[in-house]
């Protein structure tokens, strides 16, 4: 019969976000050697493309934004070792690592200064986002989120 008496959960001591804060600032730092912009020219005389990739880190903003997934790293570590409020901080590295990432489509390395081409079907060359800067983006994004829900887990204790 005592098996069917409801029994309170053991306390984990808050460790739930920052350690999801961890994870996702170390999701940024590796989003950041990502391919996050190209050029891609396509011919349908060859029946082929050809592409060309900017990295994340080959752009001071994709630098600084390794530098941000870092911060909020350590602010996750620094929650799983005894201080959660610690994990909450991650919000700003991560509101910038956001700040920057829209500043690298316009004013670095991004889009901003390339030009589409189309020449019917003989020639098409056109700018691409790629993955790489949306899962920076989705990390960035995470990374504030969890650092906010770090601090109101703490509140409500």
């Amino acid at each position: 019969m005592d098996d069917l008496m409801p029994t309170s959960a053991s306390p984990r001591g808050g460790r739930g976000y920052p350690l999801a804060v961890a994870v996702a600032g170390a999701l940024l730092m590796c989003c950041a050697v990502l391919p996050w912009a190209g050029l891609q020219a396509t011919s349908s005389l060859i029946g082929g493309s050809v592409t060309g990739d900017v990295r994340g880190v080959d752009d001071v903003y994709g630098v600084y934004t390794l530098v941000a997934g870092l911060a909020a790293l350590a602010c996750g570590v620094a929650g799983l070792r005894g201080h959660p409020r610690l994990a909450a901080l991650a919000a700003v590295p991560g509101g910038v690592a956001v700040l920057l990432l829209v500043l690298f489509m316009n004013e670095g390395s991004g889009l901003h200064d390339r030009v589409s081409i189309h020449l019917g079907d003989l020639l098409s060359i056109e700018p691409v986002i790629r993955f790489g800067w949306f899962a920076a983006l989705a990390s960035a994004a995470a990374v504030v989120v969890l650092a906010l829900l770090a601090l109101l887990h703490r509140r409500h204790r």
